[in-house]
């Protein structure tokens, strides 16, 4: 941690953030006339930010995550939308990044772009980091972004990642799609699912291998002291079972992003109920769509 003056001490406390007290943004009747932000930005806490994008922009509107460690950030996932002008990620993440350092005065500071799979809706910026000093963006295919993180074969396997001061786990979690990753920030407490696990349809491409990874997180959270299970997207109504229409861009009763761990379980008692069967599966919270 060379040129850290003030070292930030991750360990000590966890992070004490706002517990997610946010409206997030949700569309607009008229997308044409929408005047929301091209991207919300939310600090849960001074080194933990969360980011989602317009839904007048691109009706995914996925959710991002920025956090911050003494020697580098880490970025996950960048986005629906590759074109700056109309999804401003890298300007809106080097202005974020100049205040934190600000703040927090380092050397050499960089930035690490990771994914929590390769869905296009999840990769699009990429682009935009091409050429920013300091700067890693690891490739979201299965073999580069699991070489990378030092997963492999032994699904099982937790590696690390060292932010500085702040280290992230990580886990292999196929089934969605077969390069996804999930992240565990024990600072915050948030375990990271992507597309695995959130108030959504809930898409599997492969049945036996996302029954693993969810008893694989299931027994993960098990020994970790996990606050919120935040996925990238919501999809769902406050209604039970009922979810807002494929490429909706108005969603204004969206139910909370954050889960509690339980939901993993309830997950996996629905994939039990559902057994061999494909299609469309609604439960009270999530919609388990199997499409082999």
């Amino acid at each position: 941690m060379s040129g850290n003056r003030h070292p930030i001490d991750f360990t000590a406390t966890p992070s004490e953030g706002r517990g997610l007290d946010v409206r997030w943004i949700h569309g607009s009747v008229s997308a044409k006339h929408n005047t929301d932000p091209d991207i919300q930005v939310y600090a849960h806490d001074p080194h933990t930010l969360i980011l989602r994008q317009n839904m007048a922009v691109h009706y995914e509107a996925p959710f991002l995550f920025l956090l911050f460690g003494n020697d580098r950030a880490v970025l996950i996932d960048t986005g629906a939308t590759a074109e700056a002008e109309f999804f401003p990620l890298r300007r809106t993440v080097d202005d974020l990044m100049a205040r934190w350092l600000t703040a927090h005065p380092r050397d050499g500071y960089e930035l690490l772009v990771l994914h929590t799979h390769a869905h296009s809706d999840h990769v699009a910026g990429d682009g935009q980091f091409a050429d920013r000093p300091d700067t890693v963006v690891v490739g979201a295919d299965r073999a580069t972004a699991w070489a990378y993180l030092g997963l492999g074969a032994d699904l099982d396997r937790v590696t690390t990642l060292d932010l500085g001061g702040r280290v992230l786990e990580c886990l292999a979690s196929p089934g969605h799609q077969e390069a996804a990753v999930t992240f565990y920030d024990a600072y915050t407490g948030f375990l990271l699912t992507g597309d695995t696990v959130y108030p959504g349809r809930l898409y599997v491409q492969d049945l036996a291998a996302f029954r693993d990874t969810i008893d694989r997180l299931v027994r993960f959270t098990d020994t970790r002291a996990v606050s919120h299970v935040l996925g990238c997207h919501i999809e769902m109504t406050t209604t039970p079972g009922v979810d807002y229409p494929i490429r909706t861009t108005y969603q204004p009763d969206e139910p909370p992003l954050r889960l509690s761990p339980g939901r993993l379980r309830d997950i996996r008692a629905a994939i039990d109920e559902v057994g061999e069967r494909t299609g469309r599966h609604p439960y009270a919270d999530f919609v388990i769509c199997w499409e082999p």
